[in-house]
């Protein structure tokens, strides 16, 4: 097995090959950590096993900021655009509208390894959680890799997760078959991790807007090819019949909003979803998270109240809040595409990456 696979570049971003999708600007690097403090770390598992098994799978973290996660949370918000999908962590952070660890990202049958891998991690990290003070909320997500990947082998341990937070960083985050992406099939091509990111002007100041998606949904069918002058549409026949699939999208911003503004934000993202050709299968998990970093909220603190900045829902910079989270999830899930490689897994199973070919818009 391979352990962290750090890549400070990736080939082939769909602008690099003139789709330019939506109207805002994007940040420096395109990419989730463009917001400042955010940070994506990956771990890859890839072997081949006897009997024709394969794994194929890993972890992803991301991580709000590089300081204690625990000791100063950030607000955050998930949205459940379809809820076939196994996560931890989801119910607390609605509840209380905090992050308090990296969000994980792994396959469907790690969730409980890398959940508690992340768990360890903290408790290594912050010795009073669960002894003087409160308990940890972790949050975890996952798709279901299981075409690629030997899923029923559980590969990825708590090690592994210890691990792709170790490897986190601010650099650009590797993209495509790489992390929990490694297995991830998207519309009948190969999909996994994507990133874009964009800015956001308000008179004298810039906000940053990142996403980064686990792609593992749709039918080749479904692709809106069309849209991205794609060529044409190829069949399924040289693929087992898919299930629904899933995704996960992980939105990072750095403008002061409060929980509730985040879940609408997260809301958003279901259009930039919607515009590849998804139509939110029934049993896809299609599930948002979204976090600001503009405040960090102490775990304890001897004063009652706490005074935070938010933008007004009124304002106009609202809006186009909302445009970014629809264009940069849309923008994300093409970079999972086109940053993916020919990948073969269990039974001999090869995915090759999506045609996409140069174009002029």
């Amino acid at each position: 097995m391979n352990g962290e696979m750090e890549m400070t570049q990736q080939p082939m971003k769909v602008r690099e090959l003139g789709m330019i999708i939506g109207t805002l600007p994007t940040g420096v690097n395109n990419c989730i950590t463009d917001v400042a403090g955010v940070q994506v770390g990956h771990v890859t598992l890839d072997k081949p096993m006897p009997d024709g098994e394969y794994i194929a799978t890993g972890v992803t973290a991301i991580l709000p900021h590089s300081g204690n996660l625990f000791r100063e949370k950030v607000a955050a918000a998930s949205y459940v655009i379809n809820g076939f999908g196994k996560t931890t962590g989801l119910i607390q952070l609605d509840e209380l509208g905090m992050l308090e660890s990296p969000i994980m990202l792994t396959n469907t049958f790690s969730v409980p390894a890398v959940t508690q891998g992340a768990l360890r991690w903290m408790l290594g990290q912050t010795p009073e959680i669960g002894d003087t003070t409160g308990t940890l909320n972790v949050v975890t997500g996952e798709c279901n890799d299981g075409r690629l990947n030997s899923i029923r082998l559980l590969a990825v341990t708590e090690e592994h997760a210890r691990q792709a937070i170790d490897a986190a960083s601010a650099a650009p985050a590797a993209e495509g078959a790489v992390g929990a992406g490694k297995g991830m099939i998207c519309f009948g091509y190969k999909g996994g991790i994507g990133s874009a990111s964009r800015r956001i002007e308000l008179e004298t100041e810039t906000f940053t807007l990142g996403c980064l998606v686990l792609s593992n949904f749709g039918r080749r069918e479904d692709f809106a090819a069309d849209r991205y002058c794609r060529g044409e549409k190829t069949s399924m026949n040289d693929l087992p019949e898919p299930a629904d699939g899933s995704i996960m999208i992980i939105l990072a911003t750095d403008a002061p909003l409060d929980s509730r503004q985040l879940k609408r934000i997260a809301k958003r993202a279901g259009a930039g979803l919607a515009c590849t050709g998804s139509h939110y299968s029934n049993g896809s998990g299609d599930i948002v998270i979204v976090f600001s970093t503009a405040h960090r909220f102490a775990h304890q603190s001897e004063v009652p109240d706490e005074q935070v900045r938010v933008l007004r829902d009124e304002h106009p910079v609202m809006n186009t809040l909302f445009q970014a989270a629809a264009e940069v999830t849309e923008e994300a899930i093409l970079n999972s595409l086109s940053q993916s490689e020919e990948t073969t897994g269990r039974n001999g199973l090869t995915v090759v990456p999506a045609p996409l070919l140069p174009c002029s818009m």
